[in-house]
């Protein structure tokens, strides 16, 4: 099993590839060794898959929670993990550097800070305080005995607030606060994606999943993008198939869903063989 030095240099060394590499979101212990097993190299939680595996919207999570299931995602299989840090849990530079402190003391690689301040109608930090807040984590980290990769995120896609020119402004005052990777949920186009990679000289993050563009890992790596994660998509898409299972017991009393399940066998015999499920 590899130490917490060696996850972090494993991780970051993924960004510096030729290529794209895919980091999928587990929403439990069950889900990260699954993505283990299939053979994925490095793992990400997700807030939003997190809060609907408990019964619960998306950013009504504490710090305390979030933490410790990302603590439970690093222990759960031998591949670093990048925690969904939200933003950071604080609106100052002081609880930022808690959070990124409990972070690392968790086990992580590596974590993410976004500008959306998690307020009512999607607000945005203004981009000085935003700059200040990516900085104060950079410098947390860059004090730990390991590396430990930073991702600064740009909420403006998500917030309603199509803007790509603010957005690459803010991803580049984020590069020059010291962030190891930049990222902007929710781009909406081949273009605009490019568009943020050129104007970037950081590894770039896309999500693929949601709603509009959608790309092969081959299209967005000849773009040169380096990371593509998946959000709460992985989680969604096994809440939709559930719901429909649940549906069709209920509406039409017959239960032709088994017939695309994954068997009993194997999944106990993943779980089985997991080392870590020991």
């Amino acid at each position: 099993m590899l130490t917490q030095s060696e996850k972090g240099r494993a991780f970051r060394g993924l960004h510096q590839r030729d290529r794209a590499f895919i980091i999928p979101n587990p929403w439990d212990v069950g889900t990260a060794r699954l993505l283990a097993h299939v053979g994925f190299e490095a793992l990400a939680t997700t807030s939003a898959g997190y809060a609907f595996s408990v019964g619960r919207p998306d950013n009504t999570i504490t710090r305390d929670e979030t933490i410790a299931h990302a603590a439970a995602i690093a222990s759960a299989t031998g591949l670093p993990v990048s925690a969904d840090l939200e933003n950071g849990f604080g609106d100052t530079p002081e609880g930022v550097v808690e959070t990124f402190k409990l972070a690392a003391a968790a086990g992580l690689a590596g974590g993410s800070i976004e500008d959306g301040s998690g307020r009512t109608g999607g607000a945005v930090y203004e981009i000085g305080q935003a700059m200040e807040r990516v900085r104060a984590a950079v410098e947390a980290v860059r004090n730990l005995p390991f590396t430990f990769t930073l991702t600064a995120r740009a909420e403006n896609y998500l917030v309603g607030n199509p803007d790509l020119k603010d957005t690459i402004r803010r991803l580049q005052a984020y590069q020059e606060a010291g962030a190891d990777v930049l990222y902007a949920p929710g781009l909406t186009s081949k273009a605009d994606i490019a568009s943020v990679v050129s104007s970037v000289d950081r590894p770039v993050n896309v999500i693929m999943g949601l709603q509009g563009v959608q790309l092969s890992l081959a299209e967005l790596s000849a773009i040169g993008v380096r990371r593509v994660s998946v959000g709460s998509a992985l989680t969604r898409a096994a809440f939709g198939a559930f719901l429909r299972a649940a549906r069709e017991m209920r509406e039409q009393g017959t239960f032709t869903f088994a017939s695309e399940a994954a068997s009993y066998r194997d999944i106990n015999g993943i779980f089985k063989d997991d080392a870590f499920a020991r």
